[in-house]
């Protein structure tokens, strides 16, 4: 198998600002550095569904996305500093159907996604934005578990 295959050069890491997304984060950064490949941060708004009874419209993406940016780069200069290849995309929708769509629409080569790690009736009742991006991915994807210190 040619190397050249195996090259990275778009890694996209979506991010919740969770404790396994920044772990996430962290990991992305180690496989980039090598290729000096591009990071790009994710962010998705899910949307709300409010009761049609309450007849009212509330747009609240556009100040929730440039909120959301500046998250972004807060984590971006946080962890990872002076890193020159990082862009950040805010996008809204069902957050698994977004990465999906952003990973197709920006070739990316390697999705890096934290997952919280539920399992039973959690994991049953709040499913896997994970499991459903590894099903459906267009690239190789890598699933960093949250591991929590324990006393």
């Amino acid at each position: 198998m040619p190397t050249d295959s195996l090259s990275v050069h778009k890694v996209l890491v979506p991010l919740d600002f969770s404790d396994p997304s920044l772990q996430a984060l962290q990991y992305a950064r180690r496989f980039a550095e090598p290729s000096k490949a591009e990071l790009i941060l994710l962010y998705v708004i899910e949307p709300v569904a409010y009761p049609a009874e309450l007849g009212v419209v509330i747009n609240l993406d556009a100040d929730l996305a440039e909120r959301a940016l500046g998250e972004l780069e807060k984590l971006r200069l946080q962890h990872l500093g002076d890193y020159p290849a990082t862009r950040s995309l805010v996008r809204s929708g069902v957050a698994d159907a977004e990465i999906i769509t952003t990973a197709k629409d920006e070739q990316a080569d390697l999705i890096v996604i934290g997952t919280h790690g539920f399992s039973g009736l959690k994991h049953f009742l709040l499913g896997s934005t994970a499991e459903r991006v590894v099903r459906d991915a267009p690239c190789p994807v890598l699933t960093v578990r949250h591991h929590v210190a324990k006393s």
